[in-house]
C-alpha cells in the first residue's frame, strides 16, 4: 500500500494578506477557509493549498475539537502547479502584468518547460509541464 495523491500542501508566509492577494487575486485560486492572523486555504483542483503564518502555527489552536498538532516551517518553501507550455506562456504574461518578476524559465533535459517566480512570502512557485515527471 502507498499514498495515491497529495490532498494538501502547505506553505508559510508571515504576511497572509499579501499571500491572499497573490494566490487569490493574481493566480485566481478560490479561498475556502481563513482565520485572520493564522491561515488562508485555497482550492487547487481536487487539492488544497494551505498557507499558514509560521509564527501562529507554532502556537496550539486552543480548540479541543480540532487537536491539530503545532507545526510550521521557516524559510522559503516550494510549490509547483501543472501547466501546459501554452499556459506557462500565459502565466508569464499574467504574472508580469501583476508586477511579478520571473526568476527563471527554461526547458529541462527531458523537454518539459518550467517557469519560476516568488510569492510575497519568498516561497518558490513553479509552473511546469506535467511531463517533467513522466
Amino acid at each position: 500500500m502507498q499514498p495515491k495523491a497529495i490532498l494538501e500542501t502547505a506553505l508559510y508566509a508571515p504576511d497572509l494578506d499579501a499571500a491572499k492577494a497573490f494566490y487569490g487575486e493574481t493566480l485566481g485560486l478560490p479561498v475556502i477557509a481563513e482565520v485572520t492572523g493564522r491561515l488562508v486555504f485555497f482550492r487547487v483542483g481536487a487539492g488544497v493549498l494551505l498557507v499558514f503564518d509560521p509564527g501562529a502555527t507554532e502556537v496550539p489552536s486552543g480548540n479541543p475539537a480540532l487537536p491539530v498538532p503545532v507545526h510550521g516551517a521557516r524559510g522559503p518553501g516550494h510549490l509547483c502547479f501543472a501547466a501546459t507550455r501554452a499556459e506557462i506562456a500565459a502565466w508569464r504574461e499574467r504574472l508580469a502584468a501583476a508586477g511579478v518578476v520571473a526568476e527563471a524559465e527554461f526547458d529541462w533535459p527531458n523537454g518539459a518547460r518550467s517557469l519560476y517566480v516568488r510569492d510575497p512570502g519568498g516561497n518558490s512557485v513553479e509552473f511546469a509541464e506535467p511531463g517533467l515527471w513522466a
